[in-house]
């Protein structure tokens, strides 16, 4: 019972944490919105800060902790803390000297890449668009160090510290806004987003030295545990290419839409969208990951198959809500947080319509990140390779259909069918691998929840109809919001969903604690 206290207090707290910082992650997006709107430099600036992104996400990212993570578990349980450091310290050096090397060749190769991320994009949108990015490619290895330190912490059972890291280096770049942002402009930002993920390696060195880690710097490359490494490395790295490849072909597409303004539309919304999303399942999926992994190593497959099953259940107990919602609320959202100085009314319709369908994806892509990391934390990367090659080409090959005909939506709708692919071919094979948890009571609780998701989207249309215009925008998206998330906690709990029993049960005892004091 004290453990289950206290993972829920760790998960409670990181999502206290990560709310903080996705909100001053939508604070310094507004500040770019505002400053910037949808024009030449806000579009240049956001396609060079997704090159070195797409970069390191394609290469390293998710593979980084998804290798890191499982690998460093293992070792700890069969042969201790002192080999799982030095494995560590090994990693850590291989994967900052190929980072370097990206960084590098990114700079080197930032006209053609522009191309590839922009292709519409005019001249001088183009060569602002490069400038920035050499500026900005060594993120790469900063990122690389950072992401490094996250793995490690993780694996050490801290997730706090990790978790708190985006919202330090979203104050630093908020902070440029009101100090340097009239004498710097553009160029500025680039530096400052550059500081930004080196602050984001610094903040976690103390946490790590608290925690025992030593470096043992070691470039040996065929060890036992770096093989294993790299085994797992092409499939993991294929499999989560999916975001940051999609990402980079909703930009691509975009660039040829509204004179380039496609581009921010399509940036604000996935932003907004991840934000929304990844509040709670990016978390939740950080924080069971190296649970998985200790289990899988056990060798207890039933442990595992409940763990996972109940991960997903209240994955999508949260999701499926969030995704009715943000259909129906897409346009009061867009408003509130973007709207005001160069995000005009143009720009906050183009962006609304591109968030709308691409919420449709949602539960895809939090599914797809919670499967992905069962099949990562038994060090297998085939199905995952395969899902993420699949989704990728369904992506390319409806948003040219799709595209021409129904500008920033058909893009949208293309990104969420491809990671609702992507979620369906992961859970395809969990039954033959013993991993299945889609029996007859998660179904029944499934249809209980998208049920009431259903009413609850009603609700709040029909109370912003009413509405219509008669309020301020920040009443315009409370009130239909509070009244949806009411009709839906009720609905669930008069259905008696299991997730809805155990959260506000959990909220009971709670309130009953605090009462009794």
């Amino acid at each position: 019972m004290e453990k289950k206290k206290s993972a829920v207090w760790t998960v409670g707290s990181m999502m206290v944490i990560t709310l903080g910082g996705k909100l001053l992650g939508l604070v310094r997006d507004r500040m770019l919105s505002v400053n910037y709107g949808s024009g030449m430099e806000a579009n240049a600036f956001l396609t060079a800060s997704r090159i070195p992104r797409v970069f390191f996400d394609t290469v390293f990212s998710s593979a980084i902790g998804a290798c890191l993570i499982p690998v460093m578990g293992e070792i700890m349980v069969k042969r201790g803390k002192k080999d799982a450091m030095r494995f560590a310290g090994n990693f850590l050096t291989v994967m900052c000297l190929l980072c370097a090397l990206m960084s590098v060749l990114g700079a080197v190769f930032a006209g053609p890449l522009t191309w590839l991320f922009a292709d519409g994009y005019d001249e001088a949108t183009a060569a602002l668009c490069r400038e920035l990015t050499r500026i900005m490619m060594p993120m790469v290895l900063f990122a690389g160090v950072a992401y490094a330190f996250v793995g490690i912490l993780q694996s050490l059972d801290e997730f706090n510290v990790p978790a708190a890291i985006s919202l330090i280096s979203n104050i630093f770049i908020i902070l440029y806004y009101f100090t340097l942002n009239d004498r710097f402009g553009i160029y500025g930002l680039a530096v400052a987003f550059l500081a930004a993920w080196a602050i984001q390696a610094l903040v976690q060195v103390p946490s790590l030295v608290k925690k025992g880690f030593k470096f043992y710097p070691s470039l040996s490359l065929f060890n036992e545990d770096m093989r294993k490494v790299f085994r797992l490395l092409l499939p993991v790295m294929v499999s989560t290419w999916v975001l940051p490849i999609n990402q980079t072909v909703n930009s691509r597409f975009g660039s040829r839409l509204f004179e380039g303004a496609g581009v921010a539309a399509i940036e604000y919304s996935f932003n907004l969208y991840t934000v929304i999303a990844g509040i709670f399942v990016v978390q939740l999926a950080n924080y069971i990951f190296p649970r998985l992994s200790r289990e899988s190593a056990s060798g207890d497959p039933d442990k595992l198959r409940k763990t996972l099953g109940s991960t997903v259940g209240i994955t999508l107990f949260a999701v499926i809500p969030m995704t009715a919602g943000l259909f129906v609320m897409a346009g009061p959202v867009v408003a509130f947080i973007y709207g005001g100085g160069r995000f005009d009314a143009f720009s906050i319709e183009i962006t609304s319509r591109a968030l709308r369908w691409m919420s449709l994806g949602m539960i895809g892509y939090a599914v797809q990140f919670v499967l992905s990391r069962a099949y990562f934390a038994g060090q297998s990367g085939a199905v995952p390779l395969v899902a993420g090659a699949v989704s990728i080409g369904a992506n390319i090959a409806l948003s040219s259909l799709l595209a021409p005909r129904f500008d920033v939506a058909g893009v949208a709708l293309a990104s969420a069918a491809s990671f609702t692919l992507n979620g369906l071919i992961l859970a395809a094979p969990l039954r033959r691998r013993g991993m299945g948890f889609t029996d007859r009571k998660f179904l029944v609780n499934l249809a209980k929840q998208v049920l009431s998701a259903l009413v609850m989207a009603l609700a709040a249309y029909g109370v912003l109809r009413l509405l219509d215009g008669r309020t301020g925008k920040l009443l315009t998206l409370l009130v239909p919001t509070a009244v949806g998330v009411a009709v839906y906690a009720l609905l669930v709990t008069v259905l008696r969903t299991d997730e809805a029993g155990a959260v506000f049960g959990l909220i009971k005892s709670k309130l009953g604690k605090g009462e009794s004091r």
